[in-house]
């Protein structure tokens, strides 16, 4: 599975600030009232080549008036456990209080490898200060400053050391496709894999979140091989009140970033919700392959090409600017359509490692491109003079032009929606890159 890391402290010692720092985003909401942050933020970071999932858990408190307080407590013992690494967050500025205390003796319980790092570091004297969080028995204490991002460097690269070894699970073999059924709770992703298998090996219910784990089933009929998982329902975090949940919604995520190609289950019942484009999202940041399933087909009166159509476009106009990909509408119940959904994985699986010869790229491309260049900029003319696939897993194309700078994100999606009209991507995700020539 991915690696994760939680970022934990007491309120108000800059945990948001960290995240967003760490992922680059403006994803938590930063305030300078404590305990701001009660759901959990999930976001990924890059770092020298590698890449792990980072969790922002809401602050540590006791004896508080907050309604949440016991919640907020129970989701830190959680991130804790599920862990790999836990980021320990405490404020230079104050230096030690009790609750630093607590949240630390349950660190030296956990047994897991944790990063002390002391925040609000601005200048050289403060480097000093810091000498007093020694006392909590977890190591050196990392020096950062999260507004303008001094130390996250060596933090960063102090966290890379402490991280397992990327890769599959070792019971499984590295070169056999994973997919991985994905979707909000109830949404029919144990009857879909119950139907390929032909037996009910899951659990299905009306509950939803019955499926609280992600589990790897080998899949090897009808010319067809690769492992599937039944990842548990992924809901809105508002909703997630039960700790077995919790765990589920980070079983869940961690099994999108391992997979290949994602199937994205949407109830034909409920149709589109917000929660599937949080979903959609999730998968597109991970760059994975994507089959759409409406699901529940059979429980849908009006089946005309006019209503399906309709669907289509509400789908992809949710998910847009990314609309490249197979949409099936099936009846895991009934069995409706299910070996087509099996078959468009597989294409869209084989996509991914579709190679176009440069030459082909550059007669195609560069027409298209001198008909319709990239607007100025400044007054400058951006040329752009060769194309060329790059050597990785998803599909990646570099653009070579003498201004690089300048070409804008609505100009590299006129050149991906141009690759994909003149090659099979269907379903697979498309990186483009502007060099300098």
């Amino acid at each position: 599975m991915g690696a994760l890391v939680a970022i934990v402290g007491r309120p108000n010692v800059g945990k948001s600030t960290l995240f967003n720092r760490l992922t680059q985003s403006r994803q938590a909401i930063v305030a300078e009232e404590a305990g701001t942050t009660r759901d959990r933020q999930y976001g990924l970071v890059h770092w020298n080549g590698r890449e792990f999932s980072i969790v922002d858990t809401g602050g540590w408190v006791v004896n508080s008036e907050d309604v949440f307080e016991e919640e907020i407590n129970k989701q830190v013992h959680i991130a804790v456990e599920e862990a790999d690494v836990v980021l320990f967050l405490v404020d230079n500025q104050t230096g030690i209080v009790s609750l630093d205390e607590q949240v630390a003796e349950i660190l030296r319980r956990s047994k897991k490898p944790v990063v002390l790092v002391a925040n609000k570091v601005d200048n050289t004297e403060d480097y000093y200060s810091s000498s007093e969080f020694y006392s909590f028995g977890l190591g050196d204490p990392y020096c950062v400053a999260a507004v303008s991002g001094s130390g996250t460097g060596d933090l960063l690269d102090r966290v890379l050391e402490l991280l397992p070894e990327e890769g599959a699970p070792s019971e499984l073999e590295e070169s056999v496709p994973r997919i991985a059924i994905v979707g909000r709770p109830n949404a029919g992703k144990s009857s879909l894999l119950n139907a390929f298998i032909g037996e009910d090996r899951f659990i299905v219910t009306d509950i939803a979140g019955t499926t609280r784990d992600s589990i790897y089933t080998r899949y090897d009929k009808f010319g067809f091989n690769f492992y599937l998982v039944d990842t548990a329902g992924i809901r809105k975090k508002g909703k997630v009140n039960e700790d077995l949940e919790y765990y589920s919604v980070i079983r869940s995520i961690r099994a999108i970033e391992n997979s290949d190609v994602c199937v994205l289950m949407i109830d034909a019942t409920r149709g589109i919700e917000a929660q599937d484009l949080n979903i959609f999202q999730i998968i597109q940041r991970n760059s994975k392959g994507l089959v759409v399933c409406v699901n529940k087909w059979d429980l849908v009166e009006d089946k005309s090409q006019i209503v399906i159509k309709t669907f289509e476009n509400a789908i992809r106009q949710r998910f847009a600017p990314f609309t490249d990909f197979p949409i099936l509408f099936i009846s895991a119940m009934t069995k409706q359509r299910i070996f087509k959904v099996l078959e468009t994985v597989n294409q869209v699986y084989a996509r991914r490692s579709t190679r176009v010869p440069t030459h082909k790229l550059n007669e195609v491309m560069l027409p298209i491109i001198e008909a319709t260049p990239p607007p100025a900029t400044k007054g400058k003319y951006i040329k752009i003079k060769y194309v060329m696939q790059l050597p990785t897993a998803v599909p990646s194309f570099a653009f070579f032009a003498n201004l690089p700078q300048w070409v804008k994100e609505p100009y590299k999606r006129f050149l991906e929606n141009q690759i994909r009209e003149h090659w099979d991507f269907c379903g697979t995700p498309i990186n483009i890159f502007i060099r300098e020539k």
